[in-house]
């Protein structure tokens, strides 16, 4: 709550743009907040017909909107300076670039434009009346429930889940973007978004240690990072504005991440971020065994595997790299070591192809217990994805900077990509890692029968 007040207090003067010629999302001015707004929702609808020009509906105007089609509606959360979400125009485009479908932006800056955060999440039973009364006509008109997908963002995300009661669970789904904690925290499923609210509820959870909810409130809760720190973000206060909003908007462009090509995020379902990080729970990806879930819009991929789950909820894991489009790369590196002693210590592992790109990943979140002739599976994470590894290189640190320096016998060491199980695993044989001394290596194809 604290970051909330400070988030407030240096909200900076934004200006009212003049007229358009298309209808925009309202744009108010700090004064707007510091006075106070009253509630005024305003539906602005996108279609591949309208893609860039949006054309502002309500229950008798209904523009381009296909009754056919999957409707989604996108409901932003508290704007204590009155401007315009920045990301919500990336949002529209790319919802419309994967699917024809009708998104609907939810414009209800006129009340959550406010410096008094409690004055804002007061209004939000409002706003989902407002969208219950438009849901309404547009089922007169032929629309079913099964189509209709809400994305909520923060303040957004409890009113989708005020909507979803009213209906009795029956839409389609809600995602929910870092739903807002403050004033929720600990609140009844009636008072909150809840995994009942629709046929399929999603959540990723990007800032659990101050703007958003900690705990599980979908179908399936996403945990970047653990939920806590995210990778980029300023870690002090010294980071200005960003300090405050970086990782509770993270959630919504890891969503975005989704709708790109080039970046499909996977998740380990997992009972702990520290079970994740050991390699405990990423078996969802290997032959034999249920795909893994995929991270934003395609994460009701996942819902068959829910239903066999009683209840069908679950948490699921995974890291994030520091930029967009943020995609980390998942292998195991197995090491089986011949010391005599148990040695204790990280392992830090680069790759690099014949093109000459590098990645590397530090294996360095708790110690690993090498012991003689047993496997150890450490689970790594790069920011590139080598398709062909030409040579790899591996450090042991046991973080000591005094006393004497060790060495870690290593019988066999073995590189497998989860991501791409198909591909040749890689291994090494014989090698003696001394402490903090990079050791350089090609690896040979693993023997087929090898597991």
């Amino acid at each position: 709550m604290l970051r909330l007040y400070f988030f407030i207090s240096l909200m900076c003067l934004v200006k009212s743009d003049p007229d358009e010629t298309c209808p925009s999302f309202t744009r108010l001015s700090f004064h707007s907040a510091v006075v106070g707004t009253g509630l005024n929702v305003k539906l602005m609808l996108y279609t591949r017909k309208n893609q860039t020009c949006a054309q502002v509906i309500n229950s008798t105007v209904f523009g381009n909107l296909n009754m056919t089609k999957k409707t989604t509606f996108i409901v932003h959360g508290f704007r204590p300076t009155g401007s315009p979400p920045v990301w919500m125009e990336d949002l529209v485009q790319g919802l419309l670039d994967v699917e024809d479908m009708n998104v609907v932006i939810v414009d209800w800056n006129r009340g959550a434009t406010t410096v008094i955060y409690n004055h804002a999440s007061s209004k939000t039973r409002k706003v989902a009346n407002v969208l219950k009364e438009f849901i309404d006509q547009m089922l007169v008109k032929g629309a079913s429930l099964d189509n209709i997908y809400i994305i909520g963002v923060s303040l957004g995300a409890h009113i989708a889940g005020f909507v979803g009661k009213m209906y009795n669970g029956q839409l389609g789904r809600i995602t929910g973007l870092d739903p807002a904690g403050p004033l929720f925290n600990g609140r009844p499923p009636e008072d909150r978004l809840d995994p009942g609210d629709a046929q399929f509820v999603d959540v990723i959870h990007s800032d659990i240690d101050a703007l958003g909810y900690r705990e599980p409130l979908g179908n399936i809760d996403f945990y970047p990072n653990g939920g806590l720190d995210q990778p980029g973000c300023p870690k002090t206060i010294l980071g200005g504005l960003k300090y405050f909003k970086c990782d509770h908007q993270r959630s919504v462009y890891l969503y975005l991440s989704s709708l790109r090509e080039n970046c499909s995020i996977t998740a380990y379902p997992c009972d702990s971020y520290r079970d994740y990080r050991n390699g405990k729970c990423v078996n969802c990806g290997i032959p034999q065994k249920e795909s893994c879930p995929l991270l934003g819009y395609y994460a009701d991929n996942w819902k068959e595997y829910l239903k066999q789950r009683n209840p069908p909820m679950t948490k699921a894991f995974f890291d994030t790299a520091e930029e967009k489009p943020y995609c980390i790369y998942h292998y195991f590196v197995d090491i089986i070591t011949w010391n005599k002693n148990i040695r204790r210590g990280s392992i830090t592992i680069k790759l690099k192809d014949k093109a000459g790109n590098i990645t590397e990943s530090k294996i360095n979140h708790e110690p690993a217990i090498f012991q003689k002739y047993h496997q150890v599976s450490l689970l790594a994470r790069f920011n590139q994805d080598l398709d062909k590894v030409s040579t790899i290189s591996l450090v042991f640190s046991t973080g000591s900077v005094i006393g004497p320096k060790y060495k870690l016998r290593v019988l066999r060491m073995k590189l497998r990509s989860l991501a791409h199980p198909e591909r040749p695993q890689l291994c090494r044989y014989d090698l003696v890692l001394m402490e903090n001394i990079e050791n350089v290596f090609q690896p040979i194809l693993c023997p087929k029968l090898q597991m």
